[in-house]
């Protein structure tokens, strides 16, 4: 048996990933949509969540800087994005995060969100990352799916640079061919050793990169089992897209996973959490 690796434990705005937490939940629709979908989401995740005592924090990106087509909907901008994020996170007190794409973006965006997200195609960007983690506050940054799992160490070496230890580090799959990808789950124990929280990108995972030639397929139908797997072999948390009607979202709904679905899916995930905590302190 493989000895067991605790990593550090991050607290973003009181909910706690790391160490010996359960699994974190980061979850909500690919980009904000509208008031209304974002807001009925956040909260029945938010009800999904606290029954099960999983932590959560709200997911929604308020611009998608990296889209395959220059006519992808991208999102209502940093403006008007930060004050619904900033909305969900007063009226519902949930923590809430979202992606920053450029250096001048942190200053305002670390003023509404509690934590931030660097997406996965600018992980290797020096001065994002570095102005980032100056902000002091907890930062998650995705694995490149160009990227080795032990190339994840660069990466924290530049942000802990800082003298930030607010790390978390996401795999959204590797490519594999052509509008493929693949999760190698040796990854995870391997970037679970260098010390921080190592998070599943669950729907990214499932995408299809530009594999309907002008936006993005996916296979949703495999986020249960990937998702069970990871568990299983031992992540700090899941991030989930979800949204009520995915075949109507504007972004990513190929790999989203239905609101409806996701109960069954998180209830699953803490029993498989649950047994295999009582089997490691037997």
């Amino acid at each position: 048996m493989t000895k067991k690796i605790i990593t550090r434990e991050i607290a973003i705005a009181g909910v706690k990933t790391g160490k010996d937490n359960p699994p974190l939940i980061i979850a909500g629709p690919c980009v904000i949509e509208s008031e209304d979908v974002v807001f009925y989401t956040a909260q029945k995740l938010k009800e999904m969540c606290s029954a099960l005592r999983l932590p959560f924090i709200f997911k929604s990106s308020y611009d998608k800087a990296n889209r395959t087509s220059i006519k992808s909907f991208r999102g209502p901008g940093i403006d008007k994005g930060l004050r619904t994020l900033a909305d969900i996170k007063s009226r519902l007190n949930i923590p809430v995060i979202s992606d920053v794409h450029s250096a001048d973006e942190i200053k305002p965006a670390s003023e509404v969100l509690d934590a931030m997200q660097i997406p996965a195609f600018l992980c290797r960007q020096t001065d994002l990352i570095v102005k980032a983690a100056k902000t002091g506050k907890p930062v998650n940054i995705k694995k490149g799916q160009f990227l080795a799992p032990w190339d994840i160490k660069n990466i924290i070496e530049k942000f802990i640079s800082t003298g930030n230890q607010n790390l978390l580090i996401t795999e959204r799959g590797t490519s594999f061919g052509y509008n493929n990808l693949i999760v190698d789950f040796r990854g995870f124990p391997i970037m679970r050793s260098f010390g921080y929280p190592v998070i599943f990108d669950v729907t990214h995972s499932l995408q299809l990169p530009g594999g309907q030639g002008s936006f993005s397929g996916g296979q949703r139908e495999f986020a249960e089992p990937l998702a069970r797997a990871a568990v299983a072999v031992g992540v700090d948390g899941l991030f989930m897209e979800v949204h009520p009607e995915p075949e109507k979202a504007l972004c990513d709904g190929p790999n989203m996973i239905r609101l409806s679905e996701v109960q069954s899916l998180l209830s699953m995930i803490k029993d498989i959490y649950d047994l295999i905590s009582a089997e490691r302190s037997s």
